[in-house]
């Protein structure tokens, strides 16, 4: 699978449930959110925009969009969790199974940092983003067309690192 392949099957409703461990303290919380996952056009304003912000050309044919939409709770307290993010992926022409990684958190504004992708040969996303003080790596894959898992890893130079495991379920339209 390319990575165009597992965003076109990332696409639509999702119902995900995670559960969160500070590998610090020791704490575990959990959540569920619904996520709703849509391609974007290459014509789309939002995605033109932080390509030209990160002076990427937006035609390339092997770039792919993505908004990523979240509502949901975190915890006992049902703490609301919701937004939006953007994420556009940027083969590299010589190894188009890896490459960089923008985003824009919904704010209008890109966040600089050091983002790429890898799309292994076992069909497994890695997502790795890295800034001054951060370091997150994100594994994406499915079981079946249907059932897709995550899990990520976030560390920071102030010593705070949570481990995190989500399974999402596609809702499937009758």
């Amino acid at each position: 699978m390319d990575i165009i392949e597992f965003f076109k099957l990332s696409a639509g409703e999702w119902f995900s449930q995670r559960t969160i461990h500070n590998l610090v303290s020791g704490e575990l919380q959990a959540g569920k959110s619904e996520v709703n996952v849509e391609i974007l056009a290459k014509t789309d304003p939002t995605l033109i925009k932080l390509c030209e912000q990160n002076q990427v050309d937006s035609s390339i044919t092997e770039l792919i969009g993505v908004k990523i939409s979240w509502n949901g709770t975190t915890n006992k307290e049902q703490v609301k969790d919701a937004g939006s993010t953007m994420l556009i992926l940027i083969p590299n022409s010589d190894e188009p199974n890896q490459g960089k990684l923008l985003q824009d958190r919904g704010n209008g504004n890109s966040h600089q940092f050091n983002a790429r992708y890898i799309m292994g040969s076992d069909d497994i996303l890695t997502l790795i983003t890295e800034s001054e003080g951060l370091y997150a790596e994100e594994r994406l894959w499915y079981l079946i067309p249907n059932l897709r898992l995550r899990t990520s890893v976030v560390k920071r130079a102030s010593g705070f690192t949570f481990a995190s495991f989500c399974s999402e379920i596609r809702r499937v339209k009758s």
